[in-house]
């Protein structure tokens, strides 16, 4: 953690999210004048489309899975080393993965690979990571330990994969089969490497929906905002004002004595609400650091 160069981390699995929450993050960071440089998790993948499918073949036909939750497909050690930089610097590295031909094009390059390496801006206020490996914590390395301000976006197991069946199947063209063996082939790292971050965030954003998701391979449609509720569990809810968040949100209840549950449509609210105070008081600390 450094009070000169605060991080921020929003983590969760592919699907859960995390990007929505990213839009959240830029809005308060534009609205409070904070300078953030950015790092997305899929810069820290190991291989690029190519070589990751000619390494799953590989590893299948050894007999064990291989997936982007666990650490043969990415580079966790470099990702460390680029907190740690930040940390004592404020500056650091990152690259860009292109997803798509859309993405890919400015670049000249094809979909599926990434970027030159590059240094992120000079003189940011905080450094901003999204994606799914921001918490994880290994016997070689712990990104938990470097981070000032941890948020994991968590949706109930089976919104998260009625999420990912419907962007991989009407965004990247994979049929329904494809991604059900994707999310098999991955299951050991989900448990392994993703579920444990949730227990070192300091807030959790989980998405629950009110409507009949026990099947999500048939699933029509996304339950939306206003068929879901917004449980958030603060680890350490010391100073966190209930009653004014309360007030502020309506329909909102407590669950648990570190637990408020919002409507699903208010998230953003409560986000902005919870968050705003929380980044403002990291810019003070950190002013005060830099005098």
């Amino acid at each position: 953690m450094s009070r000169r160069h605060p991080i921020i981390v929003v983590t969760g699995s592919s699907g859960a999210g995390t990007s929505t929450v990213k839009s959240t993050f830029d809005t308060i960071f534009r609205r409070e004048g904070v300078r953030a440089a950015v790092i997305e998790g899929d810069a820290f993948h190991r291989y690029n489309r190519v070589e990751m499918k000619s390494r799953m073949a590989q590893a299948e036909a050894l007999g064990h899975s291989m997936s982007h939750f666990g650490p043969e497909a990415n580079e966790w050690e470099e990702l460390e080393q680029q907190f740690r930089a930040y940390g004592e610097t404020g500056r650091c590295r990152t690259r860009y993965y292109l997803h798509n031909d859309e993405e890919a094009q400015p670049y000249g390059q094809p979909a599926g690979t990434f970027t030159s390496w590059q240094d992120t801006p000079v003189d940011t206020d905080l450094l901003f990571y999204e994606g799914l490996h921001g918490c994880v914590k290994t016997d070689e390395v712990n990104l938990a330990r470097h981070v000032d301000l941890k948020i994991g976006v968590v949706p109930i197991i089976n919104l998260e994969w009625i999420q990912k069946i419907h962007r991989d199947t009407k965004s990247r063209g994979y049929s329904k089969e494809a991604v059900a063996d994707t999310i098999l082939r991955r299951m050991h790292d989900y448990v392994h490497y993703i579920c444990p971050q949730f227990g070192e965030t300091d807030i959790n954003f989980q998405r629950v929906p009110v409507v009949d998701t026990s099947n999500p391979f048939i699933a029509r449609d996304i339950p939306s905002a206003g068929e879901s509720m917004t449980v958030i569990r603060f680890k350490n809810p010391r100073g966190i004002d209930f009653p004014y968040l309360l007030s502020m949100i309506g329909d909102s209840f407590m669950s648990r004595a570190n637990t408020i549950v919002v409507p699903g449509g208010k998230m953003d609210l409560a986000m902005q609400l919870i968050l705003t105070p929380m980044i403002l008081r990291l810019m003070e600390i950190r002013r005060a650091q830099m005098q």
